[in-house]
């Protein structure tokens, strides 16, 4: 039975914040935007929001396993190191990004994208009069499925990954994966409605630095728990 005053909601707040802070300006954030921007955007989230549920499920599960091997004071402290580590390389990455800088992940992920369409135009050349309305059926699952490969393959070994592994072993495994689920829904919802305007508003060094800052917070916090 989960205890609501004591497990669920440290874990579940933490857990939208962490997310907040790391999935904003993440590659999966730029798959979903940039895909958006030419093909319908209830494909692309339904995929992208399924391949990040999925992946939040899978990595709160190794998460709960920790504590079997390792107590669950040591998993508070590594835990805590894992967050300090992720928020100082953070700051550190914002201390060398000019101010106006284009992130490396749109441009990356840019390039994947026009390489696979050139491909897909390659492989599919046909004449116009053999198109038929069945076409806008499979264009649909096409968008999806691309959507949901793509986001669970930038996903794996991602820094929120490991992150909610690591939030899982020391907390709420619910609350963890409702709170994952939250945030992600939020920041793909934004990517798929106007996350390529929102990305070239907000600089990666900003945030980078509040990601940062995050991480440093949930790390100090997980260790003084121990204290």
């Amino acid at each position: 039975m989960i205890d609501f005053n004591t497990q669920f909601f440290p874990a579940f707040f933490k857990s939208i914040m962490m997310i907040l802070a790391t999935e904003i300006g993440d590659k999966t954030f730029f798959i979903a935007a940039v895909l958006s921007m030419r093909n319908d955007r209830l494909a692309v989230f339904t995929g992208s929001i399924l391949a990040l549920c999925c992946m939040t499920i899978l990595s709160s599960m190794m998460g709960m396993v920790l504590p079997s091997l390792i107590s669950r004071q040591y998993t508070h402290i590594i835990s805590g190191f894992l967050f300090l580590y992720f928020g100082v390389r953070l700051l550190l990455d914002s201390h060398k990004i000019e101010g106006s800088q284009c992130s490396d992940e749109l441009e990356e992920v840019e390039e994947e994208l026009s390489r696979r369409g050139k491909r897909r135009e390659n492989n599919t050349k046909e004449p116009s009069q053999y198109i038929s309305k069945t076409d806008s059926a499979m264009d649909w699952e096409t968008i999806f499925m691309q959507a949901l490969t793509l986001t669970f393959v930038a996903e794996w070994g991602d820094r929120s990954q490991i992150a909610t592994i690591a939030l899982a072993s020391a907390k709420d495994a619910i609350g963890v994966n409702v709170g994952a689920m939250l945030g992600h829904s939020v920041c793909t919802g934004m990517a798929v409605i106007g996350g390529r305007m929102l990305a070239s508003n907000i600089s990666e060094k900003t945030v980078s630095l509040f990601g940062g800052l995050i991480f440093l917070i949930f790390g100090v916090h997980s260790l003084m728990e121990d204290a």
